[in-house]
């Protein structure tokens, strides 16, 4: 799987790339056919505490999953999209095996 990121307003060091990078990797366990991950960092200046944003886009064949989450730090929000993907891939896996 191709992991591509994109930090918005800022640089993103390492050690949060190879946090997020880690965590998609295990993916592959719900749906093995994986095409490409993009995660998008972006901080928001809204004036509140929940001003770290990241949005997750998966391809897998036939479909674009996005889950889009805002928390304190970008690992609690990073989770929280995790989940969600996680959510969808396991959706999207059994309406393949339903289908055959």
């Amino acid at each position: 799987m191709q992991i591509t990121f994109q930090a918005v307003h800022f640089t993103a060091d390492q050690k949060l790339k190879d946090y997020i990078s880690d965590k998609l990797q295990k993916l592959v366990k719900f749906y093995p056919k994986i095409i490409q991950a993009t995660v998008y960092l972006k901080l928001e200046n809204s004036g509140q505490v929940r001003d770290k944003v990241i949005e997750v886009k998966m391809n897998i064949p036939g479909h674009t999953l996005i889950s889009t989450n805002s928390d304190k730090s970008f690992e609690a929000s990073f989770d929280d999209s995790l989940e969600n993907i996680k959510r969808q891939l396991k959706k999207a896996h059994d309406k393949e095996v339903a289908s055959r």
